[in-house]
């Protein structure tokens, strides 16, 4: 009689105590089926209360945690299906990871995502604007690892090989504008050489900065205003 009344009360879920597991064995007994059901969302609203962490939760998971506690023995008219008894303590099914080796892993995947992103882009001017944020891009996580023999050049052959030749942006110009330098934060108007239209923001590159997780900052202008030094 012992083993009986210790196995009728022990605590499935331990996250709810054995007062939660109490309720749920007495709700079991209720003879009429409203009651049950009454009783039954009752119940799960006091799982919640006693519960604060599982607020974030929806409430088909505590109703399902509430049919493991019953042994899936609950007849109630509740809002979700119970679960599936098989379905309990089945291992997860394995996650799938990509195919295929990153060619740079200083780089990351996420590179060669942007380069087959900016290859699809039809706009010359919008393309070499993403060719320049990705350049930046591939600028600072290279110099993470190797600081000295740097050059553009190297980062403009590693976007022609990830590429397969397919993106391409003339490296005196890279150069000359500083184009790849980050740390710069210089802006740039494709398709001229001139820097006095560097006013002009190009919203294509705020565009594809935003949408790729970049942040795009102003420098800020004094307009030439300095405090004098008092003498």
């Amino acid at each position: 009689m012992e083993v009986n009344e210790k196995n009728k009360h022990s605590v499935i879920l331990k996250e709810y105590g054995k007062n939660i597991q109490k309720l749920v064995d007495y709700v079991q007994t209720v003879p009429d089926k409203q009651k049950r059901t009454e009783y039954a969302y009752t119940l799960v609203d006091l799982m919640k209360q006693l519960n604060p962490q599982l607020k974030s939760e929806s409430d088909q998971k505590l109703w399902d945690d509430l049919f493991i506690m019953a042994n899936f023995e609950l007849d109630v008219d509740a809002p979700f299906p119970m679960p599936e008894k098989e379905l309990l303590g089945k291992r997860p099914q394995m996650i799938g990871y990509p195919d295929g080796e990153v060619k740079y892993k200083h780089y990351g995947r996420n590179i060669e995502k942007l380069i087959e992103r900016a290859i699809e882009i039809e706009d010359d001017d919008e393309q070499e604007v993403a060719i320049i944020f990705i350049g930046q891009l591939m600028r600072s996580f290279h110099s993470t690892w190797n600081k000295e023999n740097f050059d553009d050049g190297i980062i403009l052959d590693d976007i022609k090989t990830l590429s397969k030749g397919r993106l391409h942006i003339d490296l005196e110009k890279v150069r000359e504008n500083g184009l790849f330098e980050t740390n710069m934060r210089r802006d740039f108007k494709p398709g001229s050489q001139s820097n006095n239209d560097s006013q002009n923001q190009n919203s294509g590159r705020r565009n594809y900065s935003q949408n790729s997780g970049g942040n795009g900052h102003k420098r800020r202008n004094n307009g030439g205003n300095y405090k004098k030094r008092r003498n």
